[in-house]
């Protein structure tokens, strides 16, 4: 049993088998082992005793045998410290919280910070959450001040009313007791209607919205605190394989017949129409015999190939071009085979055709191979000398797909003639390998996914630098790099060893303060992206890392935002992480950040919303308190109907905004930036002075605007319905106008389609209307008449164009011609400029058709 394996023990294994500890090899015989599971690479790893003779426990033996030393068990392995190393660090990393807590270094709210970080805590609030429990406090407390002061000043003047200038009309003919308790219950109301409890439910929605529509967007998220700070990621370290590109490898070129065919992974009809049957015949003949690739079918009915994945990509493209792959076995028999090996760099397959005659197959690194033909298969059908200028013109073609991060395979063949074939003996003969006819060389990569490119280019105009960490030389690593648009003119790429070896000031030095210029890692090491990362955040960086082998474990719980693989990534990698990509894509990475800047974005508009609502309720009851012969208009049932409005649904309908693409066009939210923006403050002040404006005119001189007199119970209610109602009706044009903070146009993309927003509205002001006309005495209101009901609604609808005066103001530096940038595309131009060269692009791809079109009828 593996569980009783011992230090010093010696393992036999084989193919199929997962090494149960580390260890060293003794002997092998083409072992080969699949590491993906510690290193994320998919390429195999020849294992031997003088080369690579190390063994991790976890890997799985996927050719060959071979026996191992046993080294290392348990949580002594490479797979076990990386299980314990990160709860070991937390346990010394708390220890020496306390003692600095203790010794009075860092303070409470400084060690709840940190103990959050360590992943220690159990208190599940975000950093969002606890920076708004934080305002929500600090309003609160301002509230409390407001209630207690409008309380004395209510009762003082009372005093003075009421006792020391003999006034007994104070209070509309109610007793001592009533005006004391009427007084209570507006300052009691005040602190309700100043404490913004809807900030921890507007976070709380947005998250539980967005986890859901992230999860249909393929991310399932493990951690709420991921949600919001993937919208304040700066840096993104990726991986490539499976997440940059397809890991599927893919013929992408083809030399068949003289000819370079191009894009072979999208269509190769073109080759089927310039290439001779019979050379696309043993062509896709010889791969087929020369490989050990099975074709079976998956549940959906799609085909499953196993094998290895250089020629499964062989074998695919052999299918693409027209062959059956058992219905070309069935028609040679096999006589012998000569294994792919790292020392000769090829493989061959002796068989014999159904008319009796013997070919021998070959394939493997092209300029081997291509050194043991002397013929080529051309156009005409038939095969051509290999002369000096066609094998330099071969040797080009190689180096060309070579410099574009291609593995290139050639594939030969000959006959071999009755007379050798009678003397030639399988257990002691060679396959002959001199004379070969050049059939085709392959360009074979793992192609970027589609969208990538464009993916990155969009996290970049978003202000996020995107890194790419690979196992992979730096010469193909550069080279996908670059069609991932992720390395730059002036970005650099470095080799994992090189990076380890430089200082902290080194590496400022050479790569910029922020590391910036530092965009490509090749043949890294778990510890190098470990590094990385660490380094990052200690630049004040927000990191999100993706991951999906074992070894990745820590770097995964090091970054501010760990991604792992849904697919391919292993348990480990997924419990360590905060969120898990469902189809491994990077577009999805693109996805989540927008998904967490909208939840940032959506609780800045509920914020600047509630905040103006704050201002103006506190500061009109306020006013009404304090100033001689005048009363505080909003009666404790109506200021909790506002504060439902304000917080709950103004929470539900704010809280929950799609994502746009203007989004992606901002800068990323610092660490420290502040929550409330310049430009909030400006949409805040300024819709706040517009309705204390209107509504002190109403209060001070609504008796004479609508002849109303005060002194009358009923009429001094119709005023304070009409401030009420004015006061509502402003707070639900408000929130149309809290949809957007910068665009003048509220009612744009999106508006319409938000069922949610467009319900609460209407809720809203059917609810009003309800209240007014047949709550009476119990929200202290009166019914109002239809010219009451348009005067106080159409000012409050004054609301709106008031918004795009207010945005017009200049904030940060931004001029009011800012505003008609297009907030749908990439932000940092003029809109007309920007128009201008899509419409430059469009006429140049007519152009484009129209000349394909006039090349077809000239045909």
């Amino acid at each position: 049993s593996i569980t009783q394996i011992v230090v010093g023990e010696i393992v036999n294994l084989s193919a199929g088998d997962q090494i149960p500890a580390d260890g060293l090899v003794l002997s092998s015989q083409a072992l080969e082992v699949d590491e993906s599971s510690m290193t994320g690479e998919s390429d195999l790893v020849k294992k031997d005793t003088t080369k690579d003779p190390f063994l991790l426990s976890g890997t799985k033996v996927t050719d060959g045998y071979g026996a191992m030393l046993v080294t290392g068990v348990g949580v002594n392995t490479e797979w076990g410290k990386l299980m314990t190393v990160d709860s070991a660090a937390n346990e010394k990393a708390m220890e020496r919280l306390d003692a600095q807590l203790e010794a009075g270094e860092i303070t409470k709210e400084e060690w709840d910070e940190k103990k959050e970080e360590l992943g220690t805590t159990e208190d599940q609030e975000t950093p969002l959450q606890v920076r708004l429990n934080d305002m929500a406090t600090r309003i609160g407390k301002g509230g409390l001040t407001v209630a207690i002061l409008v309380l004395l000043v209510r009762i003082a003047k009372f005093l003075v009313y009421k006792y020391g200038s003999g006034n007994e009309s104070y209070g509309h003919g109610k007793s001592d007791s009533e005006l004391l308790v009427h007084d209570i219950s507006i300052a009691v109301t005040i602190v309700v209607v100043a404490v913004p409890e809807g900030l921890p439910l507007a976070v709380t929605l947005s998250l539980a919205y967005s986890m859901q529509k992230m999860y249909n967007d393929n991310s399932l998220v493990r951690r709420l605190k991921a949600c919001e700070a993937m919208g304040g990621a700066t840096n993104i370290c990726s991986d490539k394989t499976g997440t940059l590109t397809t890991n599927r490898m893919t013929v992408v070129q083809a030399w068949l017949a003289g000819k370079l065919f191009k894009d072979q992974e999208k269509d190769c009809s073109d080759v089927k129409g310039e290439v001779p049957e019979n050379i696309t015949r043993d062509a896709t003949a010889s791969i087929c015999l020369n490989s050990e690739v099975q074709v079976s079918a998956n549940d959906d009915g799609s085909p499953l190939y196993t094998g290895k994945a250089t020629e499964i990509a062989l074998v695919k493209y052999a299918l693409q071009l027209g062959a059956n792959l058992d219905e070309v076995r069935g028609k040679y028999e096999v006589v012998k085979v000569e294994p792919f090996n790292s020392a000769k760099k090829k493989m061959g397959t002796l068989c014999r055709a159904e008319d009796g005659k013997h070919y021998a197959f070959w394939k493997g690194a092209s300029e081997i191979v291509l050194d043991q033909c002397d013929r080529v298969a051309m156009q005409s059908g038939g095969s051509s000398k290999l002369t000096a200028e066609l094998r330099s013109g071969l040797a080009g073609t190689i180096q060309g797909m070579a410099e574009g991060s291609l593995r290139t395979i050639c594939v030969a063949f000959r006959e071999v003639d009755s007379k050798f074939m009678s003397k030639f003996d399988a257990e002691e003969d060679e396959i002959p390998s001199d004379g070969l006819v050049c059939l085709t060389i392959t360009g074979i990569k793992d192609p970027c996914r589609p969208g990538v490119p464009e993916a990155v280019k969009k996290c970049q105009n978003a202000g996020i630098v995107v890194r790419m960490i690979t196992g992979d030389n730096i010469t193909t690593a550069k080279a996908i790099a670059r069609e991932c648009n992720i390395l730059t003119e002036d970005g650099l790429a470095i080799e994992g060893k090189e990076f380890r070896t430089m200082s902290y000031a080194e590496r400022i030095k050479r790569f910029g303060p922020k590391l910036e210029r530092m965009q490509v890692m090749a043949r890294s090491s778990p510890t190098d992206k470990f590094d990385l990362v660490h380094m990052l955040r200690t630049l004040d960086e927000v990191v999100a890392v993706t991951g999906d082998g074992t070894n990745d474990a820590r770097a995964l719980r090091e970054a501010d935002i760990g991604c792992s693989m849904g697919i391919t990534g292993t348990e480990v990698a997924k419990q360590s992480s905060d969120i898990v990509i469902l189809d491994d894509n990077f577009t999805t990475i693109v996805t989540m950040v927008r998904w967490g800047r909208c939840i940032y974005n959506n609780i800045q508009k509920f914020l600047a919303f509630q905040l103006t609502v704050n201002v103006v309720a506190l500061s009109i009851n306020f006013v009404g308190a304090v100033v001689p012969g005048a009363d505080p208009p909003f009666s404790p049932v109506q200021l909790l109907w506002v504060n439902m409005i304000m917080d709950s649904m103004g929470a539900l309908a704010l809280g929950t905004e799609d994502p746009t693409e203007a989004l992606m066009d901002e800068d990323p939210v610092g660490r420290h930036d502040p929550l409330v923006t310049p430009v909030m403050w400006r949409n805040i002040l300024g819709q706040a002075a517009f309705q204390l404006i209107v509504l002190f005119i109403f209060l001070f001189e609504g008796e004479q605007l609508f002849n109303l007199d005060k002194d009358d119970d009923h009429e001094l209610t119709i005023l304070n319905t009409i401030i009420f109602n004015c006061f509502v009706f402003c707070q639900i044009f408000n929130e149309m106008n809290a949809r957007d903070l910068t665009k003048i146009n509220v009612f744009g993309k999106g508006f319409f389609g938000n069922r949610l927003f467009l319900g609460i509205i209407a809720i809203s002001c059917v609810f009003q209307v309800i209240i007014v006309e047949f709550f009476g005495r119990g929200a202290s209101v009166a019914s109002l008449s239809w010219k009451q009901w348009l005067i106080s609604v159409g000012i409050a609808a004054i609301t709106l164009p008031m918004g795009v005066v207010v945005k017009l103001l200049p904030v940060g530096g931004k001029g009011a011609w800012s505003i008609f940038q297009d907030g749908e595309g990439e932000g940092k131009q003029n809109y007309l400029e920007k128009r201008v060269t899509e419409l430059e692009n469009e006429l140049g791809e007519l152009k484009d058709k129209m000349a394909e079109i006039l090349a077809t009828k000239a045909k």
